[in-house]
């Protein structure tokens, strides 16, 4: 069927219609109006129902003896100004007198992304949130939980969830990142963390390292757990800025051997020791900021790695029960106070070490042993090997020792049987 419209106005006219309703002009004028096209819809497309987008999903729990790598989460007790714990129990936070929660502070630094957590309003919510937590972890192999700044917490709260997680999984350890006043770290041990973080980072002369470990192997062994760190994430001591390389070789054998439980922080095979600026102790390219990926082979290749060294002090460390203890440690004389001396013993295993703290210069000097410390009289010599280079040595009460950086910065000893009366210190031929 045509249509048409009128010639003089536009308006549509039907067919027959001899003049047009709104002009009355008359039907000779019209001209045939274009077809109306009409479109033909397409079959409708059926709508898909809308899935939800996929949750994240951790992998399945894993036993943490089938783990090659143990995963050692840092624990932060705090959370973000967006955190559901905000929201749900606004009790668990300190508020200000007008509403507003009370953000982290340690003057003169102030932390507006950080609340911490209030523990006198809901002391048994947050420690069955604590756990509730801690076990989600446990459940996909985790047995070690390295705890932010433990000191600034309750201390009977950390008591508690301590205590409840050991009753059930005694082999999970809590270990303490305090650096605080001693008499609060202490405290902290007493109270259930099984390893310290300690001032050791700090102790890096004769006298210091001395009246420390004197200290930490004295009744404190009974209850304290410390575990030696030469750098941190946080911490790039002045002694390894300025000493380089050799610096990172002697503070690894002390960790190592001073203490039964040691760690290093990323870098340090690769003796990394450039500070943000001159007189701090923050890295200059901090893992905290960002990624920091590393050419462990061409370091190999090009000798740029202390890594064989730390190989070589972990495998000491398996063969020696005398390293893995902390009480039986006696400190020797040595006239030279940039060389330390000192021996551990448990049963018939005896390692004595001595160590170059001057690591830009080489030290000659004469160790003076304390026989009966060592198991041995006052007239006694002995072969004693030194497990880094696999030479042997005859020693007796006075010995010398020249230990140069960089090349030997330590002897550590093992003594193997007693031998005839003699002043040691030449090796066996």
């Amino acid at each position: 069927m045509t249509t048409q419209n009128c010639a003089e106005c536009g308006t549509r006219a039907e067919p027959g219609q001899s003049f047009c309703d709104a002009c009355g002009a008359s039907s000779a004028g019209r001209t045939a109006a274009p077809p109306v096209r009409r479109r033909r819809r397409s079959p409708p497309v059926p709508r898909r129902r809308r899935q939800p987008a996929p949750r994240a999903r951790l992998p399945p729990p894993l036993p943490a003896r089938r783990a090659r790598v143990r995963l050692t989460p840092r624990f932060a007790l705090q959370c973000s100004p967006d955190h559901p714990w905000v929201h749900k129990h606004p009790e668990w936070f300190h508020h200000r007198p007008d509403g507003t929660i009370a953000y982290a502070e340690n003057p003169p630094k102030k932390y507006q992304d950080i609340y911490p957590i209030a523990f006198d309003a809901d002391m048994d919510g947050l420690v069955a949130e604590t756990l509730r937590v801690l076990r989600h972890w446990m459940s996909y192999g985790v047995r070690i939980f390295r705890v932010d700044n433990p000191h600034t917490k309750a201390v009977v709260f950390w008591e508690r969830v301590i205590g409840e997680i050991n009753r059930t999984d005694p082999d999970v350890i809590f270990l303490a990142e305090a650096f605080t006043r001693p008499a609060m770290m202490h405290t902290l041990a007493q109270i259930g963390f099984q390893q310290s973080y300690t001032y050791f980072t700090w102790r890096n002369t004769k006298e210091e390292l001395t009246e420390y470990l004197t200290e930490l192997s004295g009744e404190a062994a009974s209850y304290m757990r410390p575990n030696f760190f030469p750098n941190t994430p946080d911490i790039l001591h002045a002694y390894l800025q300025h000493g380089g390389r050799p610096a990172f070789e002697a503070r690894a054998v002390l960790a190592a051997t001073l203490s039964p439980s040691w760690g290093i922080y990323s870098g340090y095979e690769l003796c990394e020791n450039t500070p943000v600026k001159e007189g701090s102790e923050e890295y200059l390219d901090s893992e905290k900021y960002q990624l920091r990926p590393r050419d462990w082979e061409a370091a190999e290749r090009e000798g740029r790695t202390i890594a064989p060294l730390i190989t070589r002090l972990n495998e000491i460390r398996r063969a020696h029960p005398a390293l893995r203890q902390l009480r039986d440690l006696h400190f020797h004389d040595v006239d030279q106070d940039a060389v330390i001396a000192y021996s551990k013993r448990s049963g018939s295993n005896t390692v004595l070490v001595v160590v170059n703290l001057d690591p830009h210069h080489t030290q000659e000097a004469t160790v003076s042993l304390d026989m009966p410390q060592l198991g041995l009289d006052w007239h006694e010599s002995v072969p004693v090997r030194d497990e880094l280079t696999g030479e042997t040595y005859h020693w007796g009460r006075a010995n010398y020792v020249r230990l140069e950086p960089g090349t030997r910065p330590a002897h550590v000893l093992t003594v193997l049987r007693p031998s005839t009366p003699q002043i040691g210190g030449s090796p066996t031929r």
